[in-house]
């Protein structure tokens, strides 16, 4: 009798934590950002550079996503900058893998919140393997939403902002690519802000400047005639 309740509140506990789409092995300070840990990598990486010249980067593809491109290699850092990856940095099983922002101007150590590749990674496989209609409603030339019900889901799926409790759609490009948007947390914080941006320049930087979490997995955008914010996406002119 004992095993059986013990089975059925493992069930629930395991159940509770998949609908979250947290792993089950992640505590709760690894699932936020960390001033000091931000801090201490930083300085690892400032000090490195001091010493070779260099920064202690992985070595990724030309054509990466900039948001990722310049993934830290902490293999580089310890011990001798630092004593560990942080707590919860993806070498340490987090969920963020620390980066380097502006390498040429001002490397700086930002993060990138990994539950968003994982649902993407979840979404793509069945999206791959379906040869019902996958895009649903049209959003700006090139971009779509995803018809969810045609690929397996009862429900639209969303992931969870790094900026505020908001649930952040996925948008699919012409070419089949997965995406996050983040129109509504850059119109919330431009609105809430004050923040006002000239037609054509990616207002992404708004959130890297003021968030230690960078935007990954987006596409670029502007904003409208009336600040809002737009995709500006353009298939024959990618940036990396």
């Amino acid at each position: 009798m004992r095993s059986s309740k013990w089975f059925v509140l493992l069930s629930l506990v395991i159940l509770v934590l998949t609908g979250c789409g947290s792993p089950t092995n992640f505590d709760q300070s690894s699932l936020r950002p960390d001033v000091d840990m931000l801090a201490s990598v930083q300085r690892a990486v400032n000090e490195y550079r001091e010493d070779t010249g260099v920064l202690p980067i992985k070595t990724r593809d030309q054509d990466t996503d900039i948001f990722i491109k310049y993934l830290i290699d902490f293999e580089k850092l310890v011990p001798k900058y630092i004593g560990s990856p942080p707590a919860n940095s993806y070498e340490k099983g987090g969920i963020f893998q620390y980066i380097i922002w502006d390498p040429e101007e001002n490397p700086t150590v930002k993060l990138v919140d990994l539950r968003t590749p994982e649902r993407i990674r979840e979404i793509n496989i069945r999206f791959k393997g379906t040869t019902y209609p996958q895009f649903k409603d049209k959003i700006v030339e090139h971009v779509y939403t995803v018809n969810f019900k045609n690929i397996g889901y009862e429900e639209d799926i969303t992931v969870q902002s790094p900026y505020s409790n908001n649930q952040l759609p996925i948008v699919v490009s012409a070419e089949g690519d997965l995406y996050v948007d983040y129109s509504i947390d850059l119109y919330t914080y431009m609105k809430d802000n004050n923040i006002t941006a000239e037609p054509g320049e990616d207002i992404r930087e708004i959130l890297v400047e003021n968030f230690p979490v960078v935007p990954a997995y987006s596409l670029p955008y502007t904003v409208d005639e009336n600040n809002e914010p737009v995709i500006m996406y353009d298939p024959t002119k990618k940036e990396n």
